[in-house]
Parts: C-alpha cells; structure tokens; sequence
C-alpha cells in the first residue's frame, strides 16, 4: 500500500476515533472536571490551608501537576482499551484488518485518538486548575509535550488491554486496581521525600509517579527526580510498548480469536 494510501488511511481512522468521542462529549470530559473540582475544593481549598506548603510550593499549587495527569492517564488509558474491544465485540475490527491497512497505522490510529483525548482533558484540567492556582505558562510547550508523550505511553498500555480483554469487566479492572492504586502512590498529593526510605525506593518504580513528577517539573519547576532520568525510563517503556503491541497484532492476539 502506497505512502499516501496509508496517510489516508491513518486520517479516516483517527476521524472515527475522534467523533465516537466527541459523540459522548458529556460522558467523557465532564467526569474528570467534576472529579477534579471535588480534588481542589476538597484537598486544595481545605485541607492545603492546614498543610502549606511542600518543598517551597503551596499546596494547592503542588498537587495540580498530578490532578492533570491522573486525567490524562485514566482518559488516553480509557479511550482506547474502550474503542478497541468495542471494535473486537462489534467484530468492525475485521474489515480494518482485511483492509491493506498496515499493523503500524492500526496501532498508530488507536493510540493517536488516545491522546486527542489526554489532551482535551489536560486543557479542560487547567481551566479548572486556574479558578484555584496562578498557573505559570512559561513553560507550557514543554508541559504540552509531555502530556502528549504520557497520553501516548497510556494509549499504548489500554491498547493491550484492549487486545487481551474477555469481557467489558476487564476493561475496568486494570485502571481501578492497578493505574488508581498507582496514581495515588505516585506522589499527587504528597513528595516521595516525605517517605520511609523503603516506600521511595519503592515509588521509582512506579511509572506514573515519573509522570507525575516531570509534569510538576513543566508546570512549576519542581520536581525529586532528575528529569533526563524521567524521560530516559519512560522513553524505554514507551519503545517496549510500541514492540509488544506491534508483536501481539501480528500474532493476531485477541483480534483474530
């Protein structure tokens, strides 16, 4: 299949990821607003005026690097393993495979569609972030950046999940017992220097806290891990990722069972 062929392939793809969202707008951006509003009124306006400040940083401030990437990471997460096993259930997965579509594009669509997602969730997360925080824009490309790069990590994460999948119950499963247990443990709400040595050696391996702490980083200059040592681990996942699910399309995982 020629460049081009592919390249509009790509687009009609992504297209239909986009309007299934956007079809459910109300179902899918207003949870996170809502849920994030609760996290500044509930942990920013009352519970940040007894705490302070954490490394220098108001409370409030603090904690909204880690409110904006538990929703990106819930919503990219969501997207696709939802789309996707949707697709399989629907078994509309199989005329996109009969189609000369190549398994890079297939995977490239899903996980494009994730990160429209994370995106339009982060700026909706900042809106709501501004009626409570001065937010500092100095370094909004590089917070872009990484919230692009984090929704494409996620995205390529639900799409396993979306492959492996049985039932719609295993769709939820992994982001409640095991991305919300990470999140929380990830360092939202406080700084992993706070904890026992075991507990902080213990936090970096967690992936989302790397997420967590390089957004803090774009957002406020803050940050308890070095952040070339950030982007190096998550780099490799995102690498290993890519390999795995391209491995597992080709095999036919889940899609062809």
């Amino acid at each position: 299949m020629k460049i081009n062929l592919q390249f509009t392939a790509l687009k009609t793809h992504l297209q239909h990821e986009v309007k299934r969202m956007f079809r459910i707008s109300f179902q899918v951006f207003l949870p996170s607003m809502i849920t994030t509003l609760l996290y500044f009124l509930i942990f920013g306006a009352i519970i940040g005026q007894r705490i302070g400040d954490i490394d220098g940083v108001d409370y409030t401030l603090y904690i909204t690097p880690g409110l904006v990437m538990i929703a990106v990471i819930t919503n990219s997460y969501a997207n696709v393993s939802s789309s996707l096993f949707s697709a399989r259930f629907q078994r509309s997965v199989e005329e996109l495979l009969m189609s000369p579509m190549h398994h890079s594009i297939f995977l490239l669509g899903y996980i494009l569609g994730g990160v429209v997602r994370g995106v339009v969730v982060a700026i909706l997360i900042l809106f709501v972030a501004a009626f409570f925080v001065k937010l500092q824009w100095s370094h909004l490309p590089l917070t872009l950046l990484l919230i692009i790069l984090f929704s494409s990590l996620f995205s390529l994460a639900g799409f396993i999940n979306g492959m492996l999948a049985k039932t719609f119950n295993d769709i939820v499963i992994v982001p409640t017992f095991i991305l919300s247990p990470l999140s929380y443990l990830g360092g939202v709400f406080y700084s992993i220097n706070m904890l026992p040595p075991l507990w902080r050696t213990v936090s970096l391996f967690n992936p989302i806290y790397y997420s967590i702490d390089s957004l803090r980083y774009a957002m406020i200059g803050q940050s308890t891990t070095h952040f070339s040592l950030a982007m190096l681990f998550i780099g490799g996942l995102i690498l290993f990722l890519i390999g795995l699910n391209l491995f597992l399309l080709k095999r036919g995982t889940g899609i062809r069972e």
